[in-house]
């Protein structure tokens, strides 16, 4: 169930890291949620290996962390994408 709860984390997390992160973005809101979900997996192996603990369902630190991996890898992506066009 880990996995399967940071990729729904990682839906909440895009949807929160775009409203933190306002403003337009290379690939829309389709690639920010995508990239939520990446960031929420990634925060979830982060936080494990930090020794936070594993995910067994809903808590506000589970939540903080995928929303801190997604804004992580928005970010990013962003000034990876904005560089490349620049």
């Amino acid at each position: 169930m880990g996995i399967l709860s940071w990729i729904v984390f990682g839906l909440i997390a895009g949807v929160i890291a775009k409203v933190l992160l306002p403003g337009r973005d290379p690939g829309g809101i389709i690639v920010t949620i995508l990239i939520g979900i990446v960031g929420a997996v990634l925060g979830g192996f982060i936080g494990t290996a930090l020794g936070y603990g594993t995910v067994s369902g809903f808590d506000v630190r589970s939540l903080v962390i995928a929303v801190g991996g997604a804004l992580l890898l928005l970010f990013g992506y962003r000034f990876v994408a904005t560089a490349r066009t620049a």
